[in-house]
């Protein structure tokens, strides 16, 4: 049973490990992706400069507010509870990085 418990500790300890150190568009492929790539619910297409520039106007501090808040039918931090604001950051920057 120790075992058992040493071994979902450790893989616990990996996987958020792996999202600590994840870049911009790991985070995206594992959280943002489902409506991004779709328009979901109106979000912003990944690389529809058209739709981002505005939001890209506002400002980083500016987007990453509307992440932690949530907007419509983004739920706070967009889906991803265990994203520090770090992450968050990390992803806008990448996701504004392909929408200019």
């Amino acid at each position: 049973m120790k075992k058992v418990a040493m071994i979902i500790g450790g893989t616990v300890l990996a996987l958020s490990a792996g999202l600590a150190n994840a870049g911009g568009e790991d985070i995206y492929k594992r959280v943002c992706f489902a409506c991004h790539d779709t328009g979901a619910a109106g979000a912003p297409k990944l690389g529809d400069k058209a739709a981002w520039a505005p939001r890209i106007a506002t400002g980083k501090a500016a987007m990453l507010a509307v992440v932690q808040a949530g907007k419509n039918a983004m739920p706070p931090r967009g889906t991803c509870a265990d994203c520090s604001d770090a992450d968050l950051a990390v992803a806008i920057d990448w996701m504004v990085s392909k929408s200019q």
